[in-house]
């Protein structure tokens, strides 16, 4: 009797076994069916974030939207993998991806009410909670958190599983990764961590907003210290050994600021992210792990930050209005931006960068496209034009005047002359003989990349221009007229170290000819030594430039060069309220003098030359519209070889007297030149050459000055 009630326990026994046996196999089925595929484990690459570096190594950012730097299990010392898997999962090496020994542990631990020092969930179970599901505490998540660990276990090495596990758990203060984790807490690379370091970072991985040493640094010992003793406890390191970790100082690096406010340079800094952008597309710039060797020079960058700074806050304090300011430094030959300086002071209301996004008017610096256009056309500096009023229709039934700031006229004057004074008048007469068209086309040649109007009110730059554009075109003539496209990036590698981008050799592109960048850059010349910028942008060595100045004083520009340096600078209000005279001559050219001087202190003297075949410097006379026979003198002059004049002429000159004035500043008077007795000229025919041919509209203005009888007003130039 006894074996047959035996019997048929085992039997029910057996048959109670079975069904949870078919029961569970059900329900791993049924979970199974929806579980996620594990392929995406091995399309993990090894990614870290784009790094930007200037010239001299200094790192300007780390851009990504999780700060993660992958590193293969090999960099990880011995000593963070054990602290690791003592803390997270001790039988790690043992179980097949879910510890069911530490299951029943917490439990039982859990129904008598004790506390739980170690979690049920293995190093495979967290992995996959992390790459496939959500942190959800459900009993579908549970299963299907196990399920994903066992099936893991089967494809994947424990080294291969422990690799992934390392570089993807967050270890707080923004670090994904332990490689990340180690710069971010001890500026270290992860292969250097120590033992104490190590427990640190493993103490950290349970509660980042409980543990991290940024957040309690009294908890965070509490949880390095239970580490190092489950490390000893399971043989990893002696109880000594624990003891001596557990006593030793820890040195962190600080929190770091995030985002924005992170960036070194961030004026540069964001001007090259928008760079990369356009090239290569966010994603990439985020996930690319991309190295960025930029073009900045960051001795220069803080030399003209200062001068930008003291400039405006000077300028404010002298009255003149102004509340903010740009300066764009360009190489003229490569077309390396070596600083850019967006404002007096990025911050977190202050992130505009109006190196490169503001679109404001240049003023009478955009004459140096007008002269360009018609130097390049064949059109003498020596020709005389009439600074006397004019008027053009202005398609709307008007008329438009132009004007200049004296609200004077000088008559007969030399378009080099002009242009030193910045004359107004004369140049919109050019421009319209010349062709607007043709100005917008050299414009955009030369570095422009705004749309232009044809409209002649552009002559005096009304039109919308960024520094950067301007640094550009200027860059043009210092460059014999070769246009290179600016840039912030040298070369860009990607995440396997490949050169994906490099800008050391640009391309160039012919904008205008050597001779016409030649004489443009003799007439900035001029403007430095006795036109506009006389004598705030006088630096003590060749140099050319141009100021700029709109008729309402909402903008005020200086852009100059040297032989191996450009700079654009511009002041104004980012409102647009009127400045009080605030003229490109005075805080412009003293910002931009201030920082040439600063940056060029230990280079030598350069001087531009030498003379580009298709210029001939000839001496002239008559006002410049004859030449001077051998041995007789004269005034010297650089023409382009097919505009040189056709005729000799003999004087017997009278002094003509010169009064020079500034005209863009109010306060200083002038003396209208006063011309003296007419020389008699004998004219004395030449070999007889091709007329110099130049395009030019049906012009409205006076035609320029050919008859000899008269002298001009303006002085010979030196």
């Amino acid at each position: 009797m006894a074996r047959i009630v035996a019997s048929g326990l085992l039997a029910i026994a057996i048959v109670v076994v079975v069904g949870i046996a078919v029961a569970a196999i059900d329900v791993v089925g049924a979970y199974g069916r929806t579980l996620p595929a594990i392929d995406r484990l091995s399309d993990i690459e090894p990614t870290g974030p784009t790094i930007l570096y200037a010239r001299d190594g200094t790192v300007l950012a780390r851009l990504f939207d999780k700060n993660r730097m992958y590193v293969a299990i090999t960099q990880v010392p011995k000593v963070m993998r054990q602290a690791i898997v003592a803390n997270e999962d001790e039988r790690f090496y043992e179980h097949s991806g879910v510890d069911f020994r530490g299951i029943a542990r917490a439990a039982i631990a859990n129904y008598q009410g004790k506390r739980i020092t170690q979690g049920a969930s293995t190093i495979t179970q967290q992995l996959a909670r992390n790459l496939f599901l959500n942190d959800r505490r459900t009993v579908h998540r549970k299963i299907q958190e196990a399920l994903l660990a066992m099936q893991i276990e089967r494809f994947y090495t424990k080294d291969e599983i422990l690799e992934r596990y390392l570089n993807l758990v967050y270890f707080g203060a923004g670090a994904y990764g332990i490689q990340a984790a180690s710069h971010t807490y001890f500026g270290e690379d992860v292969s250097r961590l120590t033992l104490p370091q190590a427990a640190m970072l493993a103490g950290i991985v349970a509660a980042p907003s409980l543990y991290s040493p940024y957040v309690n640094g009294h908890n965070a010992r509490v949880r390095q210290h239970h580490v190092l003793d489950r490390m000893a406890a399971v043989g990893d390191v002696s109880r000594a050994q624990a003891a001596v970790a557990a006593k030793k100082p820890l040195y962190f690096l600080g929190q770091r600021t995030q985002g924005l406010q992170s960036y070194r340079y961030p004026y540069f800094t964001t001007y090259v992210i928008a760079e990369l952008e356009r090239r290569f597309g966010a994603d990439a710039v985020l996930h690319g792990g991309l190295t960025v060797y930029t073009t900045l020079d960051s001795h220069m960058q803080d030399l003209a930050q200062n001068a930008l700074t003291e400039g405006v806050e000077g300028g404010r304090a002298a009255g003149y209005g102004m509340h903010e300011g740009a300066l764009v430094a360009e190489d003229p030959h490569t077309g390396e931006v070596g600083a850019m300086v967006g404002g007096i002071g990025f911050s977190a209301k202050n992130q505009f960068n109006r190196g490169w996004q503001a679109r404001r008017q240049p003023g009478s610096s955009f004459k140096a496209y007008v002269y360009s256009a018609a130097v390049e056309q064949g059109v003498p500096v020596s020709t005389v034009y009439e600074d006397t009023p004019v008027s053009y229709p202005a398609g709307d039934g008007t008329e438009y005047s132009p004007e200049d700031d004296d609200h004077q006229y000088l008559g007969a004057i030399t378009l080099r002359r002009a242009f030193e004074l910045s004359r107004n008048v004369v140049a919109v007469k050019l421009a319209h003989d010349v062709g607007v068209q043709n100005v917008i086309d050299t414009a955009h040649a030369m570095g422009i990349a705004e749309q232009l109007n044809p409209d002649l009110s552009l002559a005096l730059g009304t039109a919308v221009v960024s520094p950067l554009d301007m640094a550009s075109g200027y860059s043009t003539v210092a460059d014999g007229g070769v246009y290179i496209a600016p840039t912030g990036i040298r070369m860009v590698q990607d995440k396997y170290g490949a050169t994906i981008l490099d800008s050391r050799y640009p391309d160039r592109r012919i904008a205008v000819s050597a001779g016409t960048a030649w004489i443009m850059t003799t007439l900035m010349e001029g403007v430095i030594k006795e036109g506009t910028g006389n004598p705030n942008a006088v630096i003590g060595r060749p140099a050319a430039g141009k100021t700029g100045t709109t008729s309402d004083f909402r903008d005020a520009w200086f852009v100059g060069f040297v032989p191996q340096l450009t700079a654009a600078v511009w002041v104004g209000n980012d409102d647009y309220s009127r400045m009080y005279e605030s003229y490109g001559g005075n805080v412009p050219a003293r910002i931009w003098a201030a920082f040439m001087k600063s940056e060029l202190a230990d280079s030598k003297v350069v001087v531009f030359g030498p003379h580009p075949p298709d210029v001939a410097q000839v001496a002239v006379c008559d006002g410049g519209r004859r030449l001077a026979p051998p041995g007789y003198g004269g005034v010297k002059e650089d023409y382009l070889k097919n505009s040189l004049p056709l005729q000799y002429c003999y004087e017997t000159p009278s002094p003509v007297v010169y009064q020079p004035r500034s005209y863009e500043k109010r306060k200083a008077t002038a003396s209208t030149p006063q011309p003296t007795a007419q020389p008699t000229s004998i004219v004395v025919p030449v070999t007889p050459q091709p007329t110099p041919t130049v395009s030019v509209e049906p012009s409205l203005s006076p035609a320029p000055v050919q008859t000899p009888s008269a002298a001009p007003q303006a002085p010979p130039t030196p």
